[in-house]
């Protein structure tokens, strides 16, 4: 219940009236200025009739501006598809309705005055040459005054309060038998991660393998391999479902999945039936642990300037070359590894793609494979895995283990599986908000200042309000981009839209829930300092938060 201090007079009367008739009817004026914005900027940038990268590059801020305006106009278009859902299932409650209005009057307002890419980049409308005329409905001009209002907050904090510690945030809409699936790996996170997780990230130690043993009983790294190859055959909300819950104990713990469900995507849409059969078993059941190796240095996202190479020698390969921010190297099996094998290529035509094999490594001997040598990267969190720099030399690779049996697919081979670690990043980022959320929550009812809990204070409350309401817009927004992937429909740009709004989502939400703490959230002791250094990452991997802007805006230019 409310606490001595904060507004009792919030009720049901914060609920706007006829909320589901003024969210739908906002969201063709919405598709209105992204139509507009889209021919304007789409001017700018074509050359010939034709889309220019040298023109994009040359308009970045506005072409980002256009694939943020494009992701807040398909956030708002699902949260009322999902609220919509909820009614006719009898589940839209009141903290759904509250949860609801609050992200469209917010996202509206921000489209009409500006939205913001980074801290201190905003794109306005003026900016992607459209206006915001299509927006001056009546409509809207209600959800704008009245949806994100004090008393609207107020009140969804005080329901926040009423319902058990760490419980998500209004009905997520998903099936009975996916929300059975995040209850079992809520459990197991907050009984054998949440205990250990902070100590694992100040001691900056690798997360134990008895917990990588009981993830692979679970059924984590075989979630979505179909069943005839040893996996569950699930779906790709499934694994939305499991990566949220885990990376909500810890991220380090919810990204274990991801290096699998890599390397798992790769064998199934560009192996040969002799790789899937020998592979994905042993991926499904956690036998053999794998890693991405693709980055290297002075290269970063221009994946297409690798210059690590493979060189045929007999039946085999010997790869030589350096490759850098290679998560969870050092305790893996296999890597899938990209490398030149056409060296006079200079673009992303002459790469392939290797299952290589490795013997994984200990604490005193991280890399004991001929031909390999690698060190740790210090970071400031993420680091349950720990990153690396690695080295080749005449490094060995069985020319059975080339991915596909052909030369020359590696980049094309990558680019399938962006998608489903895009969706899978979105995920996490998802659970690392709702993270923050669950320990600001607690902190804020538990400490007091000024003879009144903090939650008291609306600065405060409001904080914890947004974090809900952002939380659910970025989760509605990744089980779409889910749900595209399970139908077998290209989803590269619903995929991007999740990932890049999740990652800011998780940012300010572990920014504010250290604000929320105050100077106690700048101590390492308290869980949100590495919940805030967690956050931070998700911005840059598994694609840039710009990087991520460049690619949705190409899509949306057409």
């Amino acid at each position: 219940m409310p606490h001595d201090g904060q507004d009792m007079t919030a009720s049901r009367s914060t609920i706007l009236p006829d909320l589901l008739m003024l969210t739908g009817a906002a969201l063709n004026p919405v598709d209105a200025v992204l139509s507009t914005a889209r021919e304007a900027v789409r001017t700018r940038v074509s050359e010939g009739g034709r889309v220019s990268g040298k023109l994009v590059e040359q308009h970045q801020a506005a072409a980002h501006g256009l694939a943020w305006l494009a992701t807040y106009a398909q956030a708002l278009c699902q949260m009322h598809g999902w609220a919509t859902r909820l009614q006719e299932t009898g589940k839209l409650g009141e903290v759904e309705q509250l949860i609801l209005q609050i992200a469209f009057g917010e996202y509206l307002n921000q489209i009409r005055g500006g939205i913001p890419m980074s801290q201190g980049e905003m794109c306005r409308l003026a900016d992607l040459g459209a206006t915001a005329a299509p927006l001056a409905t009546a409509e809207i001009e209600t959800l704008c005054a009245e949806a994100n209002s004090a008393p609207a907050r107020a009140r969804l904090v005080a329901l926040m309060q009423e319902q058990a510690a760490n419980v998500t945030v209004g009905a997520t809409g998903l099936d009975e038998e996916l929300e059975m699936i995040r209850e079992q790996f809520r459990r197991f996170a907050v009984d054998k991660v949440e205990p250990n997780a902070h100590d694992w990230h100040l001691k900056d130690e690798l997360i134990p393998m008895d917990i990588i043993g009981e993830m692979a009983e679970l059924g984590v790294f075989g979630l979505t391999i179909p069943e005839e190859f040893g996996g569950f055959g699930l779906s790709k909300a499934s694994m939305c479902v499991v990566s949220e819950e885990l990376s909500r104990g810890y991220i380090g713990v919810g990204s274990l999945g991801t290096r699998s469900e890599i390397a798992a995507e790769l064998i199934l849409c560009g192996g040969t039936l002799e790789q899937k059969a020998a592979w994905l078993p042993k991926l499904a059941s956690g036998e053999i642990l794998p890693t991405a190796v693709f980055t290297e240095p002075n290269t970063g996202s221009d994946l297409g300037a690798l210059r690590t190479r493979a060189v045929k020698v007999g039946d085999d390969y010997e790869i030589t070359g350096n490759k850098t921010w290679i998560t969870h190297a050092a305790r893996t099996h296999v890597m899938t590894l990209l490398a030149r094998t056409d060296p006079d290529t200079t673009d992303y035509k002459g790469l392939s793609m290797f299952l290589a094999e490795k013997t994984p490594g200990t604490d005193e001997t991280p890399f004991p494979t001929e031909g390999m040598t690698g060190g740790e990267i210090e970071v400031l969190g993420y680091r349950g895995m720990k990153e690396y720099e690695l080295g080749f030399d005449k490094f060995r690779v069985k020319g059975e283990n080339l991915l596909g049996g052909v030369e020359g697919q590696g980049f094309k081979q990558l680019m399938q599986t962006f998608e489903s670690a895009r969706i899978q990043t979105a995920a996490r980022a998802i659970g690392v908000a709702q993270s923050a959320l669950d320990i600001s929550m607690q902190y804020a009812l538990d400490r007091k200042q000024f003879g009144k809990p903090l939650i008291a204070f609306p600065r405060v409350s409001d904080k914890l309000a947004m974090m809900a309401v952002e939380i659910m817009v970025a989760r509605q927004l990744t089980y779409f981009a889910a749900w595209e992937k399970d139908h077998d429909r290209r989803c590269d740009l619903e995929a991007g839209m999740a990932k890049l709004l999740g990652a800011r989502v998780a940012w300010a939400a572990a920014d504010n829930g250290l604000q929320i703490h105050g100077g106690n959230g700048f101590a390492m002791e308290y869980t949100i300092s590495r919940i805030l250094c967690d956050a931070r990452i998700l911005n840059i991997f598994e694609g840039a938060a710009e990087i991520q802007a460049q690619v949705i805006a190409r899509r949306v230019l057409g």
